[in-house]
């Protein structure tokens, strides 16, 4: 499903959040943005990241193309930055690349961007079936391109898997972070969005965004389990949340009323 490509140059640094993305130039010659498996989150992010992303551009977001990339220890070596040096050091192996958009722009609901009502509404559903606190006025994780509306930034999402405990009771949640969610003002049709997005979702489509997750990247996080009982993990997950959806829907209706 994601393309593998090298990276060849270390460009620049984007000193964005706490985990140090970095535009980077790969083997084809485009440029991306670089998400590290050495970061502060570790692997984990780079996990929810692809899962995520994946499954919103089942669902019809536009999510930018995500890659996995190979960052050789070489990349490094002339960095005279120390903690971006380290980073890339640390992060030898498979990372995460989201394509570049360059000359896109941050959505921003204070300088007057709006959506409309669909797109809006199925932004919500989506962000609560796999259950994304980061998509809030303070950071919205959208951007304008082209006059397009892009999704990025999922690093935050399912985050029952820093807890394998907690996922039962993770794929049954209302999910009340949604309350905060940028976009709730003009979601007016999230019942709706409902029923379309449920018939787009199967498990098959689980399991195959499933097998993009490299096994490095879910063996290192706890080294408990074997990858392939992880991935079966989280199809579970999203066949309990699918089938659970009246829930989180219902808690969004009732965030969203207050707009009213």
């Amino acid at each position: 499903m994601l393309r593998t490509i090298q990276a060849t140059r270390y460009v620049t640094p984007l000193r964005e959040g706490g985990s140090l993305p970095a535009i980077v130039e790969a083997s084809d010659l485009g440029l991306y943005v670089l998400k590290f498996r050495g970061a502060g989150q570790g692997p984990l992010a780079l996990v929810s990241e692809l899962i995520a992303g994946e499954v919103g551009r089942a669902l019809g977001l536009k999510v930018p193309e995500l890659a996995l990339m190979q960052v050789d220890a070489e990349l490094g070596r002339n960095e005279p930055d120390t903690e971006i040096r380290e980073l890339l050091q640390a992060s030898v192996g498979l990372n995460l690349a989201m394509d570049y958009l360059p000359g896109s722009v941050t959505f921003d609901p204070a300088a007057g961007d709006r959506v409309e009502p669909d797109l809006a509404s199925s932004a919500v559903w989506f962000d609560a079936f796999v259950t994304n606190v980061d998509r809030t006025a303070r950071n919205t994780n959208l951007l304008l391109w082209h006059k397009t509306l892009y999704f990025i930034d999922h690093g935050a999402a399912l985050y029952f898997h820093h807890d394998w405990p907690s996922l039962e009771r993770m794929a049954m949640s209302s999910f009340p972070p949604i309350r905060d969610h940028v976009l709730l003002p003009w979601a007016s049709r999230i019942e709706e969005a409902d029923v379309r997005l449920r018939a787009l979702l199967t498990e098959a489509l689980f399991e195959q965004v499933l097998e993009a997750v490299p096994d490095e990247w879910l063996v290192m996080e706890a080294g408990v389990s074997p990858s392939s009982e992880k991935r079966a993990a989280y199809v579970e997950f999203f066949m309990r949340r699918l089938a659970s959806s009246s829930t989180f829907v219902g808690e969004a209706v009732r965030a969203r009323a207050k707009f009213v």
